[in-house]
């Protein structure tokens, strides 16, 4: 297959043709960010002046000679290295799940209980940790459509007390907050992981907290992180746009002084984006493995579900949930982030069952 590429244009790689197992087809397939999906071609996507300008489905044994596609290729089949997080070690080789531990009033989970007794909310943890979740995101500040904002000291007093419960316990435990105060009180109290749908561009000093604590971070896409997690005026193409965004912040959070393999990224599904954006970065969540980070996909109970489901509320959106997470594990996102821990984690123990499986030569 011979084709030009033009040499003024960015260059994409997603994977497709996703393959359960490399068994039997040597040459034919590659691994992605060293997990448990392979594939045997990519659409190879050349944009320029904001337009597609080529877009071909490429197997794997006719990629281009070009060394910007090598080096995309580099990142996506690159290993990803386990998070160390306390004295736990969580493997990126298979998905896990992150589970949501959230002490807001209006959260899509038991909201009302958890947020009102911080016992309860820590004994909830322990539950969800039991139940399988590798990391405990915990969060004090809710970031629905239309949320009041909370007072930082308010959201320390219904994080740090729950992290510091569930840190003498041994949990590994993740801060969902964009404030750095509430970065660097959680952190002290014995987070490992901070979560920032802010991508750290929401509160001046949120880097320098991260930089300085040295711990693994998530970078979440909004369109206007400095404004609030909603809101923007739509994208030209949405799943290259969040790529390129997600690539520029990457880049910036490394320049920093964050190894890059401390560095998740969530291309922030339901935040600023349409129902048909939605549906197409999940569809091409597997283009993000050229950034050469881990992946969390975070689509639990969201309002797409409900959307897709005769505007089902948020308690009845299990199946749906369930649904885009094994699309983001045959995807190889390494982190899904959830509220119904026991379900997700036992959908995920089948769909590894289903893998070893096909990992058995024949």
């Amino acid at each position: 297959m011979t084709f030009d590429l033009p040499p003024a244009a960015r260059l994409y790689l997603r994977p497709v043709q996703l393959a359960d197992s490399p068994v039997n087809r040597d040459g034919e397939v590659v691994r992605l960010a060293g997990g448990l999906s392979w594939c045997s071609a990519f659409e190879l996507i050349a944009r320029q002046d904001g337009k597609r300008v080529l877009q071909r489905t490429v197997p794997v044994a006719d990629l281009p000679d070009d060394p910007r596609i090598a080096a995309i290729l580099q990142r996506i089949t690159a290993p990803r290295a386990p998070l160390k997080l306390g004295a736990r070690v969580v493997r990126l080789d298979q998905p896990q799940v992150m589970a949501i531990l959230n002490r807001t009033p209006d959260s899509f989970s038991d909201s009302r209980t958890l947020s009102e007794d911080a016992d309860a909310a820590a004994s909830a943890g322990v539950d969800m940790a039991a139940a399988g979740a590798a990391i405990l995101d915990v969060g004090g500040e809710s970031t629905r459509p239309g949320a009041a904002e909370v007072w930082e000291g308010e959201e320390i007093e219904r994080v740090v007390p729950v992290i510091r419960k569930l840190a003498a316990g041994g949990a590994a435990i993740s801060v969902d907050t964009r404030r750095a105060a509430v970065m660097a009180a959680s952190l002290q109290a014995g987070a490992h992981l901070v979560n920032d749908v802010a991508a750290l561009l929401y509160d001046p000093q949120a880097l320098e907290v991260v930089v300085r604590a040295g711990c693994p971070v998530v970078l979440m896409h909004s369109p206007e992180p400095q404004k609030g997690p909603h809101g923007g005026d739509g994208y030209a193409d949405v799943l290259l746009d969040v790529y390129d965004w997600l690539e520029k912040r990457v880049d910036d959070v490394v320049a920093a002084g964050v190894d890059r393999s401390n560095i998740l990224v969530d291309p922030g599904i339901g935040f600023g984006k349409s129902l048909q954006d939605n549906l197409a970065l999940i569809n091409g969540l597997a283009l993000f493995h050229g950034l050469g980070c881990a992946i969390l996909l975070g689509a639990s109970r969201k309002r797409m579900i409900g959307a897709l489901s005769n505007e089902a509320p948020a308690d009845q959106r299990l199946g749906g949930s369930l649904a885009i997470a094994l699309k983001g594990a045959d995807a190889g996102a390494q982190l899904i982030r959830v509220h119904d821990v026991f379900e997700t984690v036992q959908a995920l123990r089948v769909w590894r069952g289903l893998r070893d499986s096909a990992l058995i030569a024949r």
